[in-house]
């Protein structure tokens, strides 16, 4: 499910940097292929990358493979033969297999909420029992058909005009019906220590604008049978459902694909940041009632918004007005069914997965109940369970190392940034200054969410949703009168991800992110610095990758470049851009080196000081060698299992139009050929496929 909080706010508008490839099977769930992405692997199993003396698990090798042509498969080709995706994942790894046991872990909380008697009538604990109660109880929907969700067809079904329609599209940001436009609040980049709200382009129902547009055969298909699924909502509604309606709702779609900027586009900050008076609307969108809009949003009387993509909004109105009322209707008909579907009686949820999750993502299996229950309580009430969580699973000493080990990577860092040759000391000290203030938290917030607010009720799964959508879009809201709180998390402590947040100059480690085996301090030192060290450079180098170098110290938007420095940096960039368009994941399909830019950079980034910040802690002295591995081998061995992946095909055909990351196997492939110690660990020479000559090597921090 949808949740509107400021983490889909930052996410959906390309303004926060989450670092794990994202899973798509919380709102919907995909296709199969083992492309460098592994088996139902346990997460017992994978201890055994540090049962091995030197905590590399050399059972995942491949030693047909020369380290030399192919690294990532020398390293990972047995795993990745082995490996069989679940049936409800779109993909499997360290991450995946780490999101599963989180969910396992919030299952067995939320479980033991539920099954009490003796908590407190409206506790938090009482509401998330409740919660799962609700959402696990077939019978409470099974041949209501679309009556749970009465009031929001309902009040589609009272849209007389083009007034009503663009007012309804202000109400439905806290109805989790889809729209053309979303809207969320944001930290202001523009401006010290307040929040602005923020309008960004939407409404499509495939994953991305490539699906409406693209060439490609597969997106062709899906093209072709994505009106059979409208269609099908529609007549399982009752509302019609016939080939007429559902190509009038896909022509609303395509129609807004077509003015969506391509994704890369949207790694522009300067572009996206346009501040508009409210008054001033009527001239970015000349045809759309702006007015209606922002009184349905709540957020009349506001002096000015965010608004991103300029030219999608100024297209907006002739769009809304170049189909009629009732393909309007009918579009909205559409996304509340969809939205609502994993929640219906079961000929909706089974429509959905038939398409969305089957043959959009690839999935072979519908996630059980309990686990769609999980993902949507931890998107709704999360840091209720991470308070449990963290308790439970985060012990205080791990926070106490992985501070020592950020430290460490902020130093190997600043000593980076003073021995730069080709950055002049003006930018030099700006880099300093934003190094310094970089804030970084790690496991959990200092503060937790007061939920008490929010009303919950045992026997109404689908009232619950939309009740705790708009509990948490009125706590978006609420924030507009309110100086930033730099204490807030956009991730709960059960997340297994990290972010960068460049308008507040802050990384976040959520604990569960912080499990073995990404984060082990009881593994070779080198393993951990090329694992979890990797990561932690990641996020830091995201402050300076291609967006996030557009902010400075205090997280504003603020040029603190020299001409001659910028010149410098985008040119090594355009060199990494090109490295990356080469490498081609699928036939016919190649990676985005635009699109994936500062995730490529963070990766290159956070190899190099990690292996500097490695070779600091060995204080001058000589790695020991573990089963005739030296230390540098065992930092890359660490650096390549960490990335070890397999995907299904759909997930990775969606992944190289719409993901900013690079698929795993090129994340390890495009970042040691451009690093030199890597040759040097493993000799690699020329005419090795692993080889890049010294000159055509990028390296910028």
């Amino acid at each position: 499910m949808k949740r509107i909080a400021s983490i889909v706010t930052l996410c959906v508008a390309g303004l926060l940097v989450a670092c794990g490839e994202q899973d798509q099977q919380a709102a919907a769930q995909p296709p199969a292929r083992a492309q460098a992405a592994g088996p139902a692997v346990t997460a017992v199993e994978s201890a055994g990358l540090y049962a091995d003396p030197a905590g590399i698990d050399r059972s995942g090798f491949d030693l047909d493979v020369r380290p030399q042509d192919d690294f990532f498969r020398y390293v990972n080709g047995g795993w990745i033969a082995r490996t069989v995706i679940p049936a409800d994942r779109t993909w499997w790894g360290v991450i995946p297999e780490l999101r599963a046991e989180s969910e396992n872990q919030q299952r067995s909380i939320i479980e033991e909420m539920a099954a009490r008697t003796d908590l407190a009538p409206d506790s938090v604990e009482q509401k998330i029992g409740a919660l799962f109660a609700s959402l696990t109880d077939q019978s409470l929907v099974e041949g209501k058909g679309v009556a749970p969700i009465a009031g929001t067809l309902e009040a589609i079904a009272a849209i007389a005009s083009v007034k009503d329609l663009e007012a309804f599209f202000g109400s439905a940001n806290s109805l989790g019906v889809d729209t053309p436009l979303g809207v969320g609040v944001v930290s202001d980049p523009g401006a010290e220590n307040r929040y602005i709200s923020y309008v960004w382009q939407s409404g499509l129902g495939l994953p991305d604008r490539d699906y409406y547009l693209s060439g490609d055969q597969k997106f062709r298909k899906l093209r072709a049978d994505y009106p059979h699924y409208i269609g099908r909502l529609l007549e399982l509604g009752g509302f019609g459902g016939t080939a007429e309606q559902a190509q009038a709702v896909f022509a609303i779609e395509q129609r807004l694909a077509e003015a969506h900027w391509p994704a890369e586009q949207n790694r522009d900050m300067n572009k996206l940041y346009n501040l508009v008076k409210t008054e001033s609307l009527v001239e970015v969108a000349p045809d759309f009632d702006w007015p209606a809009y922002l009184e349905a949003a709540s957020l009349g009387g506001r002096a000015e918004l965010m608004v991103s993509q300029l030219s999608y909004f100024q297209a907006l109105g002739a769009i809304v007005e170049g189909f009629g009322l009732d393909a309007w209707k009918d579009y909205l008909r559409f996304h509340a069914l969809d939205a609502a579907a994993p929640w219906l009686s079961g000929e909706f949820e089974q429509a959905q997965f038939d398409f969305m999750q089957q043959e959009v993502l690839g999935l072979e299996e519908q996630a059980p109940v309990w686990k769609r229950a999980v993902r949507a309580i931890d998107g709704l009430v999360g840091e209720a369970i991470g308070r449990v969580y963290v308790e439970r699973y985060f012990p205080a000493e791990d926070k106490q190392s992985m501070r020592q080990l950020v430290d460490n990577l902020l130093e190997a860092f600043r000593a980076g940034i003073v021995n730069l040759t080709w950055m002049g000391e003006q930018t030099k000290q700006r880099a300093e200054e934003k190094l310094a203030r970089l804030d970084t938290k790690i496991g959990y917030p200092n503060k937790w969410r007061d939920y008490s607010g929010l009303e919950v009720r045992a026997d109404d799964p689908l009232g619950n949703l939309q009740r705790a959508r708009d509990f948490e879009y009125r706590f978006q809201l609420a924030k507009l009168d309110l100086p930033i709180d730099r204490e807030e998390w956009e991730m709960t402590p059960q997340t297994v991800n990290a972010y960068n947040e460049p308008f507040k100059n802050e990384i976040v480690f959520p604990a569960a992110f912080l499990q073995p085996p990404n984060f082990n301090m009881a593994a070779d030192p080198a393993v951990n610095y090329g694992a979890i060290g990797y990561v932690i450079g990641h996020e830091i180098g995201h402050a300076f990758d291609d967006k996030g170098r557009a902010f400075d110290a205090y997280g504003k938007l603020n040029d603190w470049w020299t001409t001659e420095d910028a010149a410098h940096y985008e040119q090594a960039a355009a060199r990494l851009v090109d490295q990356y368009n080469a490498f081609s994941p699928l036939e016919g399909m190649s990676i985005n080196g635009r699109l994936t830019l500062g995730e490529n950079i963070a990766d290159l980034t956070g190899i190099t000081i990690a292996y500097r910040a490695y070779h600091a802690s060995l204080g001058g002295k000589e790695a020991p060698l573990i089963d005739g591995m030296s230390g540098d081998q065992r930092f890359f061995f660490g650096f390549a299992q960490a990335n070890r992946a397999v995907m299904r095909e759909a997930f990775l055909r969606s992944m190289l139009v719409s993901d900013p990351h690079s698929p795993s196997e090129f994340r390890v492939l495009g970042v040691l050929r451009n690093f030199t110690p890597f040759y040097e660990a493993f000799g690699v020479m020329e005419g090795d496929r692993m080889y890049l000559p010294p000159e055509q090597r990028v390296r910028i921090w």
